[in-house]
């Protein structure tokens, strides 16, 4: 079923391994053949990776846009383990993104991710100013 995707101006795309941005208008396209693809509302880049959810939002990126992704599979386990060890309350969310990653959807996986991210958002801001 062909995916119909709506860019606004300036907005970015990844379709496989081409990244796309928009011209200085909406547009429409319409990805016709099974590719990956993830909007510029989706993408975590790794510069704005400053927190550990994050962290494991950009390795489950990787995981899914790549061939191979054990590397990238194999840094979310590193990285998931280390935030419920310092966190034991994240580990529903970080079950829940294994979950979907172990069943070979990446890309439910890094949409689960963004709910491990508002939950640590909401952790930080319960913390007191250093």
């Amino acid at each position: 079923m062909p995916l119909r995707i709506e860019l606004k101006p300036n907005e970015r795309l990844i379709v496989g391994p081409c990244a796309i941005r928009n011209g200085p208008r909406r547009a429409v396209f319409i990805v016709e053949t099974d590719h990956k693809v993830l909007r510029e509302s989706e993408i975590v880049r790794e510069a704005e990776a400053d927190t550990p959810a994050k962290r494991i939002c950009v390795a489950l990126q990787r995981a899914y846009l790549v061939d191979d992704p054990f590397d990238a599979e194999t840094q979310f386990m590193t990285l998931a383990n280390a935030v419920m060890a310092a966190a034991p309350s994240t580990t529903p969310y970080v079950a829940a993104i294994y979950e979907r990653l172990s069943a070979g959807d990446p890309y439910r996986a890094l949409k689960a991710a963004r709910d491990l991210v508002a939950f640590e958002e909401r952790l930080l801001d319960c913390q007191p100013a250093a």
